[in-house]
């Protein structure tokens, strides 16, 4: 009996160890390293997994990775994440340093929406 309680216990501490934040943003940062401009975005997914989901900060050709844990509360927040630029479904760079500049060079750019009708 205490044989299966000890091997329950391992278990369950081994499925913790995946769940666990720091263990996450490890992993992220290593599989980061195998990334490479022009990936396409399943090249990206088999490399680092899903990124991030059912944040208001992502974009269908961003995605946010979590690296590390700035806020003991739970939520993962934008700063506490990397981001993946895609242009035209191709890996085009990564990083804050990147996202920033993309970001500064296209703030003047308003995509063209229509109004509706009155």
């Amino acid at each position: 009996m205490k044989k299966y309680i000890l091997l329950l216990l391992i278990a369950l501490c081994s499925a913790g160890c995946s769940l666990n934040p720091f263990h996450v943003a490890k992993t992220n940062v290593e599989n980061s390293k195998k990334l490479r401009v022009g990936m396409t975005k399943a090249e990206v997914l088999a490399v680092m997994g899903e990124p991030e989901k059912g944040e208001t900060f992502n974009k269908p050709d961003i995605w946010f990775y979590y690296f590390n844990m700035n806020w003991g509360d739970g939520f993962v927040t934008e700063d506490e994440c990397f981001p993946l630029v895609f242009n035209d479904g191709k890996l085009a760079g990564w990083g804050n340093a990147y996202y920033t500049r993309i970001r500064l060079e296209n703030k003047d750019k308003v995509p063209n929406v229509e109004l509706p009708e009155k």
